[in-house]
């Protein structure tokens, strides 16, 4: 221990003479030359790399206002730099200062940096600056609303932080809900806009952890890599997931039929002839039980016309359900899955039509097109959550013995518990479900009292499914 601190304190004292001697020799009204601005970013990023940032600043503050077109590293070690001194401040004046300079460091990076290896990051360094502003208690939302706009209207593939971008929407929400700005029209868009990009992020989240899943599955045991990979996936999955849930939470009081209808209503003359727009207005329409309204007739009817698709096919398969046509409404459904495309996509359609005939009690139809969906997306979670409410909801009547009936609910934990395994974002209501069921299964003492330890259990019902008995 001693040994490592005298040789930290070595490589310090080092740095500080190479630094010193750097400072001494530049000119006092002269340009810093590029090799000395190489210098001055090498020593500045060894000590940001050990959090030293009082040190670290000198030399990084001398590159930034010399050679600002030097190296995109000036402005990642200027931001962590300057977050560091923020949150140290010692008063309100020292942290404003250290935000301005915050502030005009993502403006100075935009300018100097705006791609990385030919790739466009003014999404990401304004959606970034935005952020900033609000943790840093910048009160004019107008100007951060504006912010997160230009991030987003410019360049929405590399903003990607589900945080800014549910504040994004948030800050927006704010601003309508004081007159500012923003109508509820515009509001919805924002919604519907946002909430397809991060439909667009779990998508890719699951496209990687799928992969890794199906490796799982096979027996296949996960490199090191593989199994860090999992656990990043698993955590940006939580983030995205509980993001989108507030936004969804943001804008749940506007969100209703009472106000859906009207709003649709006005707007469908004008855009009549914009796919687009006719199917995000049915998709919220039947998001939110609205679409026994004539309007939702109206609107499927010509979304089909205009555009037969997966979605139109879906809609019309939602009509021909609430008409009692079950025959009509699944060939709608499975046209709708024969139309798309994306598997990612073509799972959500399934899942739904699963949900569907869950509840109209068809079951066994609810659980063939729930595993349908697993089979396209591995990572869907919320399909295991289906199967396994379904089977605890059939105990009464899956068995021939009270014992077996309590016994369908060890297959229903088994099966919640799979939700959590392959979605992070479902851990926590897995794994309440699971104890739920468990607690309703048959006790050690049930399982003594019947003698039939480690015996197969069979359910003859809709199920079709066994499960063993726990060995005591």
């Amino acid at each position: 221990m001693i040994e490592s601190t005298n040789r930290f304190s070595i490589r310090n004292i080092s740095s500080l003479i190479v630094l010193f001697s750097i400072l001494l020799s530049l000119p006092v009204h002269s340009q810093v030359s590029q090799d000395q601005c190489k210098e001055l970013l090498s020593i500045s990023n060894e000590d940001a790399k050990i959090r030293n940032y009082q040190a670290a600043y000198e030399p990084w503050r001398k590159v930034l206002d010399n050679c600002p077109k030097l190296s995109v590293a000036t402005y990642q070690i200027g931001e962590r730099i300057l977050k560091d001194f923020i949150s140290k401040a010692n008063s309100d004046e020292d942290k404003l200062k250290y935000t301005n300079d915050l502030l005009d460091l993502y403006d100075n990076w935009a300018l100097n940096f705006p791609s990385r290896r030919g790739v466009n990051q003014i999404g990401k360094i304004f959606s970034s600056k935005g952020q900033a502003m609000l943790d840093n208690g910048i009160e004019d939302k107008s100007l951060i609303y504006k912010t997160f706009d230009y991030a987003f209207t410019n360049d929405p593939n590399s903003f990607t932080n589900p945080k800014s971008l549910a504040y994004y929407f948030i800050t927006g929400y704010d601003l309508f809900k004081a007159g500012i700005d923003i109508e509820l029209e515009d509001l919805f868009e924002k919604y519907e806009e946002l909430t397809e990009k991060f439909q667009l992020l779990q998508t890719n989240i699951s496209k990687n952890l799928d992969l890794i899943l199906k490796k799982e599955e096979s027996g296949t045991a996960l490199t090191a890599t593989e199994q860090r990979n999992k656990k990043r996936y698993n955590t940006n999955t939580n983030a995205v997931g509980s993001y989108l849930q507030l936004l969804d939470q943001t804008i749940a009081k506007e969100a209703t039929c009472e106000i859906l209808v009207p709003l649709y209503s006005k707007n469908f003359e004008e855009n009549k002839n914009n796919p687009l727009w006719i199917r995000r207005a049915a998709g919220r329409l039947d998001g939110k039980e609205c679409s026994n309204d004539p309007l939702f007739v109206t609107l499927v009817e010509q979304l089909h016309s205009l555009e037969p698709s997966a979605d139109s096919a879906y809609y019309l398969g939602i009509l021909n359900d609430k008409d009692g046509n079950e025959e009509e409404a699944l060939k709608y459904y499975q046209e709708s899955v024969a139309l798309q495309t994306d598997n990612y996509k073509k799972a959500n359609i399934l899942y739904k039509i699963a949900v569907k005939f869950r509840n109209a009690g068809r079951r066994s139809s609810a659980r063939d097109y729930a595993e349908q969906a697993l089979s396209y997306q591995p990572s869907l979670g919320r399909a295991y959550l289906l199967i396994a409410n379904m089977y605890a909801d059939s105990a009464n009547s899956c068995g021939d013995t009270q014992f077996n009936k309590r016994a369908v609910f060890w297959l229903a934990a088994q099966t919640a518990r799979k939700a959590g395994r392959v979605d992070a974002s479902l851990k926590r209501i897995s794994d309440r479900t699971v104890a739920a069921f468990n607690g309703r299964a048959p006790t050690k003492t049930d399982i003594f009292t019947e003698g039939n330890q480690g015996t197969t259990i069979s359910f003859s019902c809709w199920i079709r499914r066994s499960v063993k008995v726990p060995t005591l």
